[in-house]
């Protein structure tokens, strides 16, 4: 039975990927779940695997294609005592060989793989220096283009790479096997990139700059690349869906900020990354979306009258800027049932792959609510748009210190306090002014008078 394989969809915004890599010739057997193809987008970077096992008897486009979501890659024949008789669609030959059966290939001048060949040519000693080389290759080949290409950016030598027990068909190391690695690395010592603070980033000299260049007019034209197309399309969908209201709270971050001071060399040193604000937001902003959980709610406008869906699991999405200009929400599923520790470490990790498009398609879709650190460029307030079909999001302006009245029962007294400013854009559909509200000051809250 002939099976379509189509291009998946790799979350809310995306609508189409680019083919880097063929893995499979039409002709060559494949296992179920065994990797066919690899495929880039703007956000993240994937293998597709075979949904059965079988046969490949088709590819349909070429690598370097950009094709949209839904659309047919490939076609595999499930009836593993079928013949195959593949057709090439794609005039390209360093994508598709044509299948030459082994018995074939006896007397042909082209080389061929020793493993194909077994028995049929003469064995060829090699000297000291060409056995290595020849191991050299046979360790890369075994290893996906992808997952060479994560090894070279984390320095992990084939060496250090073979250790990896692999999880795939045959025990090949998938793109899953090494981002674990990578992440359990004892080694690594990184800052956390999705939770900057504002000190790290406080001289504007340091930030970067833009530089176009103009023609004789003073004009400059810019396309919009693939990326700056979907979220465009994206945001003006939003604001066309959902009537945005914001809400804005000032909180005092005193007991945050001995909090932090108090754990914060321990943390290091045994997590390999600086806590910062943003888990304690986080886990504020979590028992907040416990008390009101109509505010972790999606709206379906398909039927009338509308339906709002709230859901008892929290998939908290941290909004994380790319070094292209992009903007891209990882996810934090099950936040929820995390600590504040769990929380930091997810955030290090998802911030530091997401700008590296090194996300797996979980990891950016199914999100129920989220946080924009606006923040981390010294902005002290600013305004969402929120991410369909969420009803909300939480801005996070930067943290400053800043003069405010204590009360006492002496009188009242000037002091310098860290404050931030929390901005909760809703939709007004479903969540009035009371609502938000009450929600946004309900994390000021649980921040003023964190109890851990």
């Amino acid at each position: 039975m002939l099976v379509d394989i189509v291009m998946p969809k790799m979350g809310e915004s995306i609508m189409e990927g680019t083919i880097l890599k063929w893995l499979k010739k039409p002709g060559e057997k494949i296992e179920r779940d065994e990797p066919l193809l690899e495929i880039s987008t703007d956000k993240v970077d994937t293998e597709v695997p075979a949904p059965e096992t079988g046969i490949i008897s088709e590819l349909l486009f070429k690598e370097g294609d950009i094709v949209e979501v839904g659309k047919v890659l490939a076609r595999m024949d499930t009836d593993s005592n079928g013949v195959v008789e593949p057709v090439n669609k794609v005039a390209e030959e360093k994508i598709i060989a044509e299948p030459v059966k082994t018995d074939t290939l006896i007397n042909k001048a082209e080389p061929v793989k020793a493993d194909t060949l077994i028995n049929k040519a003469e064995p060829v000693k090699q000297t000291e220096k060409e056995v290595e080389t020849s191991k050299e290759e046979f360790t890369a080949e075994f290893y996906s283009p992808l997952v060479l290409n994560i090894a070279k950016q984390e320095n992990i030598p084939l060496s250090e790479l073979s250790s990896i027990k692999g999880s795939g068909q045959n025990n090949r190391v998938t793109k899953k096997d090494i981002l674990d690695y990578v992440k359990n690395r004892s080694s690594a010592k990184q800052a956390g990139p999705a939770s900057e603070t504002v000190s790290q980033i406080k001289k504007t000299a340091e930030l970067p700059k833009q530089n176009i260049n103009f023609d004789e007019e003073g004009l400059s034209v810019l396309e919009f690349d693939n990326i700056r197309q979907k979220m465009a399309e994206h945001m003006v969908a939003s604001m066309g869906i959902s009537p945005h209201v914001n809400a804005i709270a000032e909180v005092d971050l005193s007991r945050i900020e001995k909090i932090r001071a108090k754990m914060k060399d321990e943390f290091e040193d045994k997590e390999g990354f600086k806590i910062t604000y943003m888990p304690f937001i986080a886990e504020a902003t979590i028992k907040a979306l416990k008390d009101f959980p109509l505010v972790n709610s999606i709206i379906d406008d398909s039927v009338v009258p509308f339906k709002a869906i709230s859901r008892s699991r929290i998939n908290l999405g941290i909004a994380v800027a790319m070094d292209n200009g992009g903007l891209i929400v990882p996810v934090i599923h099950n936040a929820d049932g995390k600590n504040l520790v769990g929380l930091a470490r997810d955030m290090n990790d998802l911030g530091k792959r997401a700008r590296i498009k090194k996300l797996t398609l979980d990891e950016i879709q199914g999100g129920t609510f989220t946080i924009s650190n606006y923040g981390v460029f010294g902005n002290i307030i600013g305004t969402m748009i929120i991410n369909q079909p969420q009803v909300a999001i939480l801005g996070i302006g930067a943290v400053k210190k800043r003069p405010a009245v204590l009360e006492t029962p002496d009188g009242d007294f000037v002091v310098i306090r860290p404050m931030v400013y929390l901005t909760l854009s809703f939709d007004h559909r479903l969540i009035d002014g009371a609502l938000g509200g009450k929600f946004v000051m309900r994390v000021a809250h649980y921040l003023e008078n964190y109890q851990g």
